[in-house]
């Protein structure tokens, strides 16, 4: 996930789901699971910063469960973080 900080209040999320992930059926219910994981406040319940994000699905979250995509986006946003404040 890359992160690019902008003025204002607003947490924006672009998905980058390629061919390799699987068909258009499968690539469409992964951005659809992310975008619900990040719609409840983040992963964990944590707010995500306002700021521009790109979201690289690899394939093998095609095959995750809604736990391990919660777990990853969870470790993601707290790196983002710690890197954001260093």
């Amino acid at each position: 996930m890359v992160h690019r900080p902008v003025d204002g209040d607003v947490a924006r999320v672009a998905y980058a789901v390629g061919r390799r992930v699987g068909p258009a059926v499968v690539r469409n219910r992964v951005r659809r699971r992310l975008r619900a994981q990040l719609a409840v406040g983040g992963a964990g319940g944590a707010a995500v910063r306002p700021g521009d994000y790109l979201v690289i699905v690899r394939p093998a979250a095609a095959e995750a469960s809604s736990e391990d995509l919660r777990r990853w986006l969870d470790r993601v946003l707290d790196n983002l973080d710690k890197k954001v404040a260093a």
